[in-house]
């Protein structure tokens, strides 16, 4: 069994060099990777209306669904920057989780998240997440034109990474206590994204090893989790032409 998880490439429809490196990078574990678990923030904005998908995204669209057509199974968790996917890639067997979820790996209980709702103490981001997410914003948003849906997202994103703040002490302390949390009640990994620091730790609890990983950007270093035969390792880089 081999999987591989990556979260945060922010793509926003131009061909800059992390967009082609993620090319690149799909294009070689096609065919050898039996999972692709994409983490959330993969599209820095995403709305699919009637007119089809930005054109910018149209490229990596088309190899995502040529990945699941010739045997890596695509699974999606939604971000704070990408949801509402599952209208667009569900029908194509491509799996869609708006919130973390469990998974069963090789006999392993993994938890996955974006992440950004492990901060349960931010309330106001909370409530805006869940106005985003709302069924009046869906109905709303597809009311109007794809153009004018594309050019606020990518406003919205441009401010979104402006706030942008490192990782305080207590928050990391906050995501230590929900990882070990999550370990007690029985998951051997719990992996992220969406914090933009990455970690990755290994722990023996009750006689087994558990892991905990956060995911760094991929638009920072391309770097990536893969699960390989029962071994998780972090890894970064690009794979040559």
């Amino acid at each position: 069994m081999k999987a591989v998880f990556i979260a945060d490439a922010h793509l926003d429809g131009g061909t800059s060099d992390g967009y082609r490196y993620l090319m690149r990078f799909l294009g070689s574990i096609q065919g050898s990777a039996d999972e692709l678990f994409i983490l959330g923030d993969f599209f820095d904005f995403w709305f699919a209306g009637k007119n089809g998908v930005y054109p910018g995204f149209s490229d990596i669209v088309e190899r995502l669904l040529e990945m699941q057509r010739t045997g890596t199974n695509v699974s999606f968790f939604e971000g704070n920057h990408d949801f509402f996917l599952g209208d667009y890639f569900e029908p194509y067997g491509i799996r869609v989780f708006s919130e973390g979820a469990m998974i069963d790996l090789d006999g392993k209980r993994l938890f996955l998240s974006h992440g950004d709702t492990v901060d349960t103490s931010n309330k106001a981001y909370l409530l805006l997440r869940k106005f985003f997410r709302s069924r009046f914003f869906y109905v709303v948003q597809k009311k109007f034109p794809s153009w004018l849906v594309w050019s606020g997202g990518k406003g919205f994103s441009r401010m979104s990474r402006i706030n942008e703040k490192p990782l305080s002490q207590e928050l990391d302390d906050r995501i230590n206590m929900f990882a070990m949390e999550k370990f007690e009640g029985g998951v051997d990994a719990v992996i992220l994204g969406h914090f933009h620091s990455p970690r990755f730790e290994q722990h023996g609890i009750h006689d087994r090893v558990k892991t905990f990983a956060i995911l760094d950007a991929w638009k920072k270093d391309h770097s990536y989790l893969l699960y390989d035969d029962g071994e998780f390792l972090m890894k970064s880089g690009i794979p040559s032409d």
